[in-house]
């Protein structure tokens, strides 16, 4: 079957095709280049909500069994500003995990905590950075009644 009149033949793609394909291109490219997160921070987050879940983890230890269990920074030796784990007090021994994921986060303030037995253990934040990130921070906070939550401002949030 014939498309085009006789005489007519079309050779190539018009300006509006390769305009179309050069669009979607650009489209996909930008969504990758959105979608793909900056490292460092993706691992600062990472660390925020695993510390939140351990936090919770031995609060709940410590109010099960009525033992008073310490969150405690381990510093490294270094030199440099970072720690080199925590240790929960109270906790048989291996019962948490007591290391960081990345050796760049560091500890800013707070560097020990009372997680229970009572219900309300009253207003706490830890502070995390990454050395690699200059100026960027997370906080990991309760109000003493809540769960410990991530973010900047997380104290006090419903």
């Amino acid at each position: 079957m014939r498309t085009s009149a006789p005489g007519n033949s079309q050779i190539g793609f018009t300006l509006i095709e390769l305009m179309v394909v050069v669009t979607i291109i650009a489209i996909g490219t930008a969504g990758v280049a959105f979608a793909m997160r900056d490292g460092a921070q993706s691992q600062l987050e990472k660390e925020a909500t695993r510390l939140s879940a351990l936090l919770e983890s031995a609060r709940a230890h410590s109010r099960s069994t009525g033992v008073p269990v310490r969150w405690v920074v381990v510093t490294a030796d270094t030199g440099k500003n970072t720690a080199a784990g925590f240790r929960f007090d109270g906790l048989p021994p291996k019962t948490l995990p007591e290391n960081w994921l990345s050796t760049d986060i560091a500890v800013q303030g707070t560097q020990s905590m009372t997680l229970g037995p009572e219900p309300l253990i009253g207003k706490q934040s830890i502070v995390l950075t990454n050395s690699s990130l200059v100026g960027r921070r997370i906080t990991v906070s309760t109000d003493g009644l809540r769960p410990f939550v991530v973010g900047a401002d997380a104290v006090g949030t419903p």
